[in-house]
């Protein structure tokens, strides 16, 4: 990680981190990204564990969105002040595991709390996410997503289409088929760009975004996107934004409007968008599909690749701090707040039990849609191009990766030269990280 990170979380470990409310409970404080509704159902969990027990009180503290909460927790750990959960989006990963001395690994955490986690309990693709070369796991997985798509079915029915198809391929022709008809202006959009169409098709067509598989293997990974069939999708896009068939609507999820307003009949979002999509979507009927993959690369796709954010530990605290905390985990990984968790969120549920909980009592069959992203992420087992990504300074790679893919959609570049630049300076980045952590 950076040196300015790894100082400031260093000398934020000091305290103790023991504290007593007035009924003599152990408190904990967690730090989070999640704002809104989700804020308030943070807030419930957290409720509902203190009332479970008389030992512990988990007080949740919402500190901004996740850039932020990242940097506010860098302050507050210059200061001495750091809580003992802080929740991290999945971009930070690389950078929460090189901060040697500043983090509890939580299989460590479990272990000697003597409370049970088995990585094997989770779904594959988010504990992969999460755990060390050997398996272990070194945050706690919390709310994670998929990219899905989302379909105009009004708009499909207009067009005379029955299915959404499974492949680009079929996709691209369905797409021409909709904006030939009149149906609508738009084939479909795109939320979050280099997550969706870099980082997700490279990861369903089994192809690498970056070496040493994906930066699991070390610091040395560089980005591969340049050299891949990942050129020819995005040349795909490109080209589609001529006729129609694809529209361009910014970074992050400022896509959303043109499918909610029925410009564009399909978009690709992510799986936590489903609560999002059902309260915009009042004047039309949705579905949701998988995201599709590139016939012309495999026969069989690969699972795609998580967004969303962990719990991390951080070091300095008591014996009775990290007791509780293991004790809070072990609450929020069962079956029944996980299955509420997910059902209300739209988030995946992260265990298998949680998943085979809402299966029981039918959820999934009065929610259609909600299961196509969980079957997306379990059908087949990972490889090490659709484990995810684990890649320093990823948060600004990003920025970079977007910024070249608004000059391809522009037309100011080829994609080739466009992620080409992306790679060049994106490169500069990951060795800058490896420079910093080697």
């Amino acid at each position: 990680m950076p040196r300015l990170y790894a100082g400031a979380l260093t000398l934020g470990m000091a305290a103790a981190g023991l504290s007593l409310s007035a009924h003599g409970a152990t408190e904990i404080a967690w730090w989070h990204a999640m704002g809104g509704e989700l804020g308030n159902k943070v807030d419930e969990i957290a409720a509902d564990f203190n009332t479970s027990q008389d030992d512990y009180v988990v007080e949740p503290s919402f500190r901004g969105n996740y850039s932020e909460t990242m940097t506010g927790a860098i302050a507050a750990f210059r200061a001495g002040e750091a809580p003992a959960i802080v929740q991290i989006y999945e971009v930070g990963t690389a950078t929460m595991m090189n901060a040697e001395g500043a983090i509890v690994p939580v299989h460590e955490l479990m272990s000697e709390s003597g409370q049970d986690v088995d990585p094997d309990a989770f779904l594959p693709a988010v504990t992969g996410y999460y755990t060390d070369a050997d398996g272990r796991m070194l945050s706690m997985p919390f709310n994670s997503s998929t990219p899905v798509v989302y379909v105009n079915r009004d708009i499909l029915d207009e067009a005379g289409v029955d299915a959404v198809p499974t492949t680009w391929q079929g996709l691209g022709e369905t797409l021409g088929r909709i904006v030939d008809s009149g149906a609508a202006e738009c084939g479909m959009t795109t939320t979050w760009p280099s997550w969706i169409q870099l980082e997700n098709f490279s990861a369903r067509n089994d192809l690498p975004f970056a070496t040493e598989q994906n930066g699991f293997g070390g610091l040395e990974a560089r980005l591969s996107i340049d050299d891949t069939a990942a050129v020819d999708h995005i040349q795909r896009l490109a080209d589609w934004q001529q006729d129609g068939r694809f529209d361009y609507g910014g970074r992050f999820d400022d896509a959303a409007p043109a499918f909610y307003t029925g410009r564009c009949a399909m978009l690709m979002a992510s799986s936590a968008s489903l609560a999002g999509v059902r309260a915009n979507a009042e004047d039309f009927d949705f579905s949701v599909a998988p995201l599709p993959y590139d016939s012309d690369l495999v026969d069989t796709p690969q699972n795609s690749i998580i967004g969303g954010a962990s719990l991390w530990v951080l070091a300095g605290k008591s014996d009775e701090v990290y007791q509780g905390v293991a004790r809070f985990f072990d609450y929020l990984s069962s079956a029944e707040v996980q299955a509420d968790w997910h059902q209300f969120s739209g988030y995946l549920p992260i265990t298998q039990a949680a998943y085979e909980l809402g299966q029981q009592k039918g959820f999934y069959e009065q929610n259609p849609g909600s299961a196509v992203a969980i079957e997306q992420m379990t059908g087949v087992t990972p490889t090490a191009n659709s484990k995810g990504l684990r890649l320093g300074n990823m948060p600004q790679i990003r920025d970079v990766i977007e910024e070249q893919l608004e000059r391809i959609f522009n037309g100011d570049v080829s994609a080739q030269d466009g992620l080409s630049e992306a790679v060049r300076r994106g490169n500069a980045l990951l060795e800058r990280f490896q420079q910093a952590n080697g």
